[in-house]
């Protein structure tokens, strides 16, 4: 079992810049890939970003070029890098843990999930 606890949400001015981590806890001794998805109301879950356990890195034409994920391997955490916020980014993200090293952008490939935090960008 693996526990993911998202942090960093909250309110910011279209332009501005947030970042959100993700810590981990329990079976980190197995071989993951990490992401971040995002849900708007009334719509599906979204692929933002991953990183394969191999370091390498996949994000949506969405935020390409704006948002960047990283991990920090000695504490177990993930970050997402968020620059240039649009309104349209508006949602709850969540992080997630996919057992095997290598994401996907299928949501319901992934094993684990946090409990997601709001992120809202005003025009």
């Amino acid at each position: 079992q693996v526990h993911l606890v998202e942090s960093g949400g909250g309110l910011v001015q279209a332009g501005g810049s947030l970042r959100l981590s993700c810590a981990t806890s329990g079976r980190t001794s197995i071989t993951y890939a990490m992401g971040w998805f995002r849900q708007a109301p009334g719509k599906e879950r979204e692929f933002v970003a991953a990183i394969h356990w191999s370091g390498g890195t996949i994000y949506s034409d969405s935020v390409l070029g704006r948002f960047t994920i990283s991990r920090d391997v000695a504490t177990n955490t993930i970050y997402l890098q968020m620059n240039n916020l649009k309104p349209a980014d508006t949602a709850v993200y969540y992080c997630a843990a996919k057992v095997g090293g290598y994401g996907s952008r299928v949501a319901a490939l992934w094993d684990y999930w946090g409990q997601g935090t709001q992120v809202t960008v005003s025009s």
